[in-house]
């Protein structure tokens, strides 16, 4: 375990005080998800980009983790948890573009378990350790392409993609359990939607829930 005032707490902007801040905020912007707004809270946030960002860390932006990616910005994180969790009833979620680990370590706590693709095995690494630094257990990680999911573990009950796809994934589809939503920026570059897919028996039903901008969901390994 890492220090509480050194690692996980922090200091001066990575303060208590700075992340009370940053809830207030997307409190603010109408994120409501009392569970999940203590998770903005709690997760350590500097740990997961490069020290010499870690004051930015509970500013509320997207900030360079290296290797052409980033760390979502906060408020898309709350965002797109909240809602893949709004009446969830289920337990297995599957997350596509593993990242740094931080959305990662948000829903950690909320589902059972998580099962996370990630196409660039150098972050995968970096990531499994640092999850693991946090005492975080229940998750299971692969290398690999996220258009293809994560198919011996479905169907899931959620799926998260913190990348953007020009058309939704037919085979992430197909690995969503009935009643379970899929979470997904759909759109070309910089201008995206948001979209929350639920799979019903016989269709799905697709809601649009706001502008953003991720990077692309790279096809392939």
């Amino acid at each position: 375990m890492m220090d509480p005032q050194g690692g996980i707490q922090g200091i001066g902007m990575t303060s208590r005080r700075t992340r009370d801040r940053l809830v207030q905020r997307l409190r603010d912007q109408g994120i409501r998800s009392e569970a999940v707004l203590d998770q903005i809270r709690n997760v350590p946030r500097h740990l997961f980009v490069d020290e010499a960002l870690a004051s930015r860390a509970y500013e509320d932006t997207a900030l360079p983790i290296g290797l052409g990616q980033t760390i979502s910005q906060p408020y898309v994180v709350a965002r797109m948890t909240e809602a893949l969790l709004d009446g969830f009833q289920g337990e297995t979620v599957l997350e596509i573009g593993t990242g740094c680990g931080y959305q990662t370590a948000v829903l950690a706590p909320l589902v059972k378990k998580i099962y996370t693709v990630e196409r660039i095995p150098e972050l995968l690494r970096k990531t499994r350790q640092r999850l693991r630094d946090l005492d975080i257990y229940n998750v299971q990680f692969r290398p690999g392409d996220g258009w293809e999911g994560w198919r011996k573990y479905g169907p899931y009950d959620g799926i998260i993609v913190a990348a953007a796809a020009a058309e939704i994934p037919e085979k992430l589809l197909q690995q969503l359990a009935p009643g379970g939503r899929l979470v997904i920026p759909i759109g070309p570059p910089g201008r995206q939607d948001l979209t929350m897919v639920t799979k019903m028996n016989d269709h799905c039903e697709q809601v649009s829930l706001e502008p953003v901008s991720f990077v692309p969901l790279v096809k392939g390994k």
